[in-house]
């Protein structure tokens, strides 16, 4: 690797690194899900050694985020977010905005807060069969 690469290498590490944290994985469990070794992988982590190309989609795919988001750097990564979805005319509301942010929190993070939005369904449902049984 060029002394060039070695920033670009390391940032790309560092970012498979968060990634693979938020996804609450072991560098050993990646590795197996890549089928490489661990060691291999913390080399890659560490920015020592480049991350083959053809490993990005399966790297991707392990980790629920994009390539963009593990190749490019932390500035075009925000430039490059989706708009918020508009369903309709006018301002996009709260709520869209509160989901849109919620698919680009870490995946452990999203994990909490859909297990948050299961319990408040869950009372809101069971607070309706209770007032459909008391009528």
């Amino acid at each position: 690797m060029s002394p060039d690469e070695q920033p670009y290498f390391k940032a790309l590490g560092q970012r498979i690194a968060k990634a693979r944290s938020a996804a609450d994985l072991t560098q050993v469990q990646l590795a197996q899900a890549l089928g490489i070794s661990q060691p291999q992988l913390a080399f890659y982590e560490l920015g020592k050694r480049r991350v083959p190309v053809s490993m990005l989609p399966g790297l991707a795919k392990v980790l629920s985020i994009s390539i963009e988001a593990l190749i490019a750097d932390d500035a075009a990564v925000q430039v490059a977010a989706a708009p918020p979805r508009r369903t309709r005319h006018g301002p996009v509301s709260r709520l869209e905005q509160q989901l849109d942010a919620i698919t680009r929190l870490p995946r452990a993070e999203q994990k909490f807060v859909s297990k948050m939005l299961d319990s408040v369904l869950a009372q809101y449902a069971s607070a309706g069969q209770e007032a459909a049984t008391a009528s």
